[in-house]
This record gives C-alpha cells, structure tokens and sequence, in this order.
C-alpha cells in the first residue's frame, strides 16, 4: 500500500503527519522509527497521526522517533490545527489527545495559538515514583554536574524537569539528558530541559526530549517551563520562551489556569510513503 503524508515543523521540530480518517492504519513502534529514521526513512521528530473523532474536529495520535507512543506535541499541535483550518475555512479547530482536548486558533498573522490546558502540578500526576511535598523545587540533579539541582517539574500531557541555570549552553545536555530521562524517579520517563532566565517576561530553553533526544523546540516544554519558572517567582505569567529553533510565547493565564502557546508552523513538503515503510521489522 501507499500512503501520503505532509513533512512539517514547529520552529525546527519536524513531522511526518499522516490523515488516517478516510483509511485507519495502526502503526507498531518498529514502522515508526523506521519513518522518523533521518537515513533511511523520511526523518523526523515525531510522527504525527490524524484520525477521526466524535468528541472534536479530529484525533491526534503522537508518536516519538523510538516508536513511543505520548500523550501531548504542542508544536505539532499547532501544525494540524492548520491544517484542519484550511480543510474547514474555519480559523477555531478541536484536537483531541491521548492527554485531553485542545482547542487552537489561527490567527490573522499565519501563528496558531493552542490552549493546552491546564498543568498538572501534584507529584503522582507528573508522575513521581515518590511523594514529594512542592513539585516547584525538588531534590533531584546528576552527581557530576552540580550546578544541575533543585529542579521544577510540571506535566502538560508529557512529564517535564525543568533545571534553572546562568547558561543553558553549559551543561552537556545531549550526555545528561538520556541519563536524567530514564532516571527511576520518573516512572514514565521525562523531558529534561535547561532554562536560562534572560528578563521578568523572558527565557532560554533546550530540551532533551524522551524519546527524540536534542531538539530544535519542544512546545510542551517551553510550557512547562513558563509554569515552573512563574511558580518561582523569576518571570511573569505572559514570557518568550526563546529555544534554538526561534520563540514562543505563552501565557499562563491568571483567570483559569490554562496555558496558552502561541507559534509559528511551517509545511515543508508533501510525498508518498515507500510501502517499505509500513512492512513491519523483523522480530
């Protein structure tokens, strides 16, 4: 069989989104890591599934690079909310995921704004595999890296720990993060992220992501960290998260608790998947 599919990113992180609503495929994780693979398939961050559903205009179905199905993308978010509005002529698009609804906007200016919903703060909801007394700063940090401690961590539909740092530049995070990723404290696994305070309403961000590794930009991340950054104290609810692929802004809004995203998407390219793709790895 074919199947086409749309290449897209959200400031550098990039999809394969596939429309399954007219012809359903279940994909096992072996055929998703080989369509993110970046030599042998097309490559991508996260292979982005579009499926029908009756409680919004569609369903999205995330997948990380490994294979690892996960909850929430706001990049990619962001990225079928435009497409469904041009699908539709409506600018107001409902997604739902694995980790609740969200509704998204497009703007006049071509950015998509994503309601996200509201963070999940207690410890058995990030999850923990311990009770913690205050998720905004805990004991947790690598041996070698000292300077690494006393993280924040927040779930928005994916478990974030976020670090507070003079220089998100100088840690090895591409050494670190798988480390901290698969530490026993999060049972589900977490993104590990480097946050720079630069200003009261800005801030640097780099994310390792579960399951992709280093990346260009990380939605949920850049929310999470707007979160833990204002339960802290060091910004204002309204920041620009800067992270290497370009800025986003989010807003934790005061009046009920959501967290609000807004960005840029891009589509690159369309093409057909090679029917290779989609034969299952051998056992």
């Amino acid at each position: 069989m074919t199947l086409s599919f749309c290449k897209m990113n959200g400031l550098g992180n990039d999809f394969v989104v596939l429309d399954l609503r007219e012809h359903p495929l279940a994909l096992d994780a072996s055929q998703v890591s080989a369509i993110a693979d970046r030599s042998n398939g097309v490559g991508c961050d996260q292979v982005i599934a579009i499926e029908p559903s009756t409680a919004a205009d569609v369903f999205m179905r995330i997948w990380n690079a490994d294979g690892g199905e996960v909850g929430a993308c706001g990049n990619a978010a962001r990225c079928v909310a435009a497409l469904i509005a041009e699908e539709s002529g409506s600018p107001e698009v409902s997604i739902a995921t694995t980790s609740g609804l969200l509704a998204a906007t497009v703007n006049d200016d071509g950015s998509v704004t994503v309601d996200m919903g509201a963070p999940r703060l207690d410890w058995d909801q990030i999850p923990l595999a311990k009770p913690v007394a205050d998720t905004k700063k805990i004991a947790f940090g690598p041996r070698d890296d000292p300077a690494l401690h006393s993280p924040g961590v927040v779930n928005v539909g994916n478990p974030h720990c976020i670090f507070f740092v003079d220089d998100v530049d100088a840690h090895e995070l591409a050494r670190l993060g798988p480390l901290l990723e698969h530490d026993p404290l999060f049972p589900e696994r977490a993104n590990i992220s480097l946050a720079q305070i630069t200003g009261p309403n800005s801030l640097r961000l780099r994310t390792w992501e579960r399951g992709a590794g280093l990346t260009r930009a990380c939605g949920t991340a850049a929310c999470a960290a707007a979160v833990a950054a204002v339960r802290r104290g060091l910004v204002k609810r309204k920041v620009t998260v800067t992270l290497p692929g370009g800025d986003l802004v989010i807003d934790w809004r005061a009046a009920d608790g959501h967290v609000l995203m807004t960005g840029p998407y891009a589509l690159d390219y369309e093409g057909t998947l090679p029917p290779e793709l989609l034969a299952k790895a051998p056992a």
